[in-house]
């Protein structure tokens, strides 16, 4: 994924296009759709101070062998000056915390944060329970596709999942836009199918990217 923040990781001409992408398909379903890009799902303080330790305890190492003749006296009170300063260097570069997370810590976050954010956003309001969330965390570089339960009923998790995969390879060919776009339609063509639009239908979610 492109390495820049969430408000900026589609372009504006990107984000309208989006959200007339939007607009189209809730014109043919009551289902509601709503895209959230995140810049991360945690802040992962513990990856934060496993980076900050051991590449303290390296440049201390460093510093203690060719100034000090590697003395355990010098070595000890330095790597405790340079894990403030490392730590720092990690957190401000997301590249480098991303070495410090497992693959199965950013699954689970991601996974958590989803789920927050589809029931902070209200999806699971909607009207019979046809909410859709696109849920994208850039620093994990993962998609999440999560829908209420009137959905689940007629669409399975397994041909979310692929609309996933979808845009998770649009993002990695550098297309994320169209893969995003070319996903929304096809899972509202599913919902019109399953959830045609009734007289009386609402707009119940804002159709703009959401970005946090």
């Amino acid at each position: 994924m492109k390495n820049v923040k969430a408000d900026q990781f589609f372009t504006g001409v990107e984000k309208e296009k989006i959200r007339n992408t939007t607009r189209d398909i809730e014109t043919r379903t009551i289902g509601e759709v709503a895209v959230v890009v995140f810049d991360s799902s945690d802040p992962y303080l513990d990856a934060e101070a496993v980076g900050g330790m051991l590449m303290g305890s390296l440049l201390s190492f460093v510093v203690t062998f060719f100034f000090f003749h590697a003395s355990l006296w010098w070595f000890i009170p330095f790597n405790f000056l340079c894990f403030f300063p490392s730590r720092y260097l990690v957190r401000k570069i997301p590249a480098a915390k991303f070495v410090f997370i497992g693959a199965r810590r950013k699954d689970h976050a991601v996974e958590q944060m989803a789920l927050r954010v589809f029931y902070e956003k209200g999806l699971y309001k909607t009207k019979n329970n046809t909410g859709v969330l696109f849920f994208l965390s850039l620093l994990e570089r993962k998609v999440r596709i999560l829908a209420d339960k009137g959905i689940h009923e007629k669409i399975g998790q397994e041909t979310l999942d692929m609309f996933a995969r979808t845009v998770s390879q649009g993002i990695k060919e550098g297309r994320a836009c169209d893969a995003l776009c070319k996903a929304i339609e096809d899972a509202g063509s599913l919902l019109a199918r399953h959830f045609p639009v009734t007289p009386g239908d609402i707009n119940e979610l804002p159709d703009d990217v959401i970005t946090g």
